[in-house]
């Protein structure tokens, strides 16, 4: 998707309470933007109780990134990946440095992030720096978010999925767009494994829940498990 159709998004529904809390025990504040030339969905995830937070796919821009961390004053703990295409750890490396915090990515994209030069070479991109990788794994928790593994987009694909002050949201990564699903013609891709990710493990969410895919607008389970014109509930 172009850059047209990316906004910041400052998701603002009303919520009620639910599974997850951040480790304050208070209910995750959320806010996302664009970032990097294919317009990645950076997300900033905190509990303001804790003073603690994470930021998911930091894809490049990444003194960007630091500015709004400092602005809204919260210590960053890790840096979770949805997977590891270049444009989602553009900037990775660069914050990591800078936080001294890990990096957590699914095993299953070793080969990916192994490969970053190959990645930017083929579409033309400059060199993204390789970050030093920790293993996350389906159904952990990392700052009162759930990890779910749906490979399919990538073979080490994940979402997250939490509670907010704006109620549940789920964080898509390439796997879940509005009215679209991740290409899976690329490194590891697979059409019959992304279609049983979205409906085993997203599609099986609260109706309610909004989603913030890796690129382009919010939508929500329930929408997107009636309409979208490639995988249905």
């Amino acid at each position: 998707m172009g850059r047209d159709s990316l906004r910041q998004i400052r998701v603002g529904t009303d919520g009620a309470e639910f599974p997850y809390h951040g480790p304050g025990g208070g209910m995750l504040k959320l806010e996302s933007f664009a970032v990097g030339p294919l317009g990645c969905n950076c997300s900033l995830l905190w509990d303001p109780e804790a003073g603690t937070g994470v930021v998911v796919d930091p894809g490049g821009e990444g003194a960007r990134i630091q500015r709004r961390v400092a602005q809204l004053g919260f210590k960053v703990q890790a840096l979770l990946h949805t997977h590891a295409h270049f444009d989602h750890v553009g900037a990775t490396r660069e914050l990591q440095d800078l936080w001294q915090c890990p990096a957590y990515l699914h095993e299953a994209d070793g080969n990916l992030i192994e490969h970053l030069d190959m990645q930017t070479g083929l579409f033309g991109m400059a060199s993204v720096p390789r970050p030093e990788t920790e293993h996350q794994a389906h159904g952990e928790r990392r700052e009162g978010l759930a990890v779910l593994h749906t490979p399919g987009h990538t073979p080490g694909s994940c979402c997250f999925h939490g509670a907010f002050d704006q109620g549940q949201v789920v964080l898509s990564g390439d796997t879940l767009f509005a009215g679209g699903i991740g290409r899976t013609d690329l490194w590891g891709g697979s059409s019959p494994q992304i279609v049983d990710s979205i409906q085993r493990h997203l599609y099986t969410l609260d109706p309610g829940t909004l989603v913030i895919p890796g690129h382009g607008p919010a939508t929500t389970i329930g929408e997107e498990s009636i309409d979208n014109p490639f995988v249905r509930k």
